[in-house]
């Protein structure tokens, strides 16, 4: 696929918002990825990449092997991914603490019409499609209403929580990041980038080298989910394609309990920075919310993450075009 700087801009953008969707508890970033356009060719991509890379490039050049990978692309996704955590996440962190009925509205709105959009792509409904969205549905809601467990402090675990929570992020539906908080590493997850944000700032080499030994386990235990999920994935889409958009379409209907705007906060935890934020809660009706439910700007943020899609889909039509 021939791609020009602008093609490039374009896919460096939906990283950024894959970032700060995988930064919040609840949001998926492969669910960006996938009302993007951007899903199938990220899946294979990863899928088609292993160390055969090296022997391209030591028979026909580096250029040659990027160009065979793909890996313009996935530098463009990831460095969008890395800038947006970095950058992004502090804002969607503010609207989280500050203004959390509005920001799960737009991203209620945001998923619901993904689930349209996606249930569009379903050529043909039979029993085993219906079964295919029902029982990822309820799964995904089970995840979204699993309370968090205590972390161990192990190496093992690292590696563990890694590789779910990877698969988590490139699954549309379920959030990453929510995951970490039911493995109960969401919490070590975040002390380990201060860590290594501490380090680097105050140039503390023992600091750092802590903070990127214990990355080093993540990021093997994301290599080691991230290859084997997208071979699944991938073979789901090329030989089940109706029956794999199903079932993503169910992890997405699911997650919406996750989304509601409304909660009630049956527990707290203290993030990172000692604050003191919602832990455990459940979902209500607005009339049994604590506080002003702000109805009329709830339903419009809806509106406005559901008129996203619509325009992201109508431009996707224009361009095939």
């Amino acid at each position: 696929m021939q791609r020009h700087l602008k093609d490039y801009l374009i896919i460096l953008t939906k990283g950024l918002a894959m970032g700060a969707a995988d930064v919040v508890p609840g949001v998926s970033g492969g669910t960006i990825a996938f009302i993007s356009g951007i899903y199938e060719e990220l899946i294979t991509t990863i899928n088609t990449l292993d160390f055969r890379f090296f022997s391209v490039w030591k028979k026909e050049g580096f250029a040659a092997a990027w160009n065979t990978y793909n890996l313009s692309f996935l530098a463009a996704l990831f460095t969008g991914i890395a800038i947006s955590i970095l950058s992004l996440a502090k804002g969607i962190k503010w609207l989280l603490h500050n203004e959390p009925l509005l920001l799960w509205a737009f991203f209620f709105g945001l998923v619901l019409a993904s689930i349209a959009y996606i249930g569009k792509q379903i050529e043909t409904w039979n029993l085993k499609v219906y079964l295919g969205i029902s029982i990822a549905a309820v799964v995904s809601y089970f995840l979204t209403i699993a309370e968090p467990i205590a972390s161990p402090d192990s190496n093992l675990y690292l590696i563990f929580c890694g590789c779910i929570a990877i698969i988590a992020m490139i699954l549309p539906g379920v959030s990453g990041a929510f995951i970490l908080l039911i493995l109960g590493a969401y919490q070590t997850f975040i002390d380990i980038l201060n860590q290594l944000r501490e380090g680097l700032t105050s140039a503390n080499i023992s600091v750092l080298w802590e903070a990127i030994y214990k990355l080093a386990f993540i990021a093997i235990g994301a290599i080691i989910g991230l290859k084997l999920f997208s071979k699944i994935l991938n073979w789901m889409f090329t030989h089940h394609k109706n029956t794999t958009l199903a079932i993503l379409t169910g992890f997405m209907i699911g997650s919406l309990n996750k989304l509601w705007p409304w909660k009630e906060v049956l527990s707290w935890r203290t993030n990172s920075e000692g604050l003191q934020i919602p832990f455990i809660e459940k979902s209500i009706l607005p009339m049994q919310f604590d506080g002003d439910p702000r109805i009329v700007w709830v339903l419009l943020c809806t509106a406005i993450g559901f008129m996203v899609i619509l325009v992201l889909e109508r431009l996707a039509l224009q361009k095939e075009k």
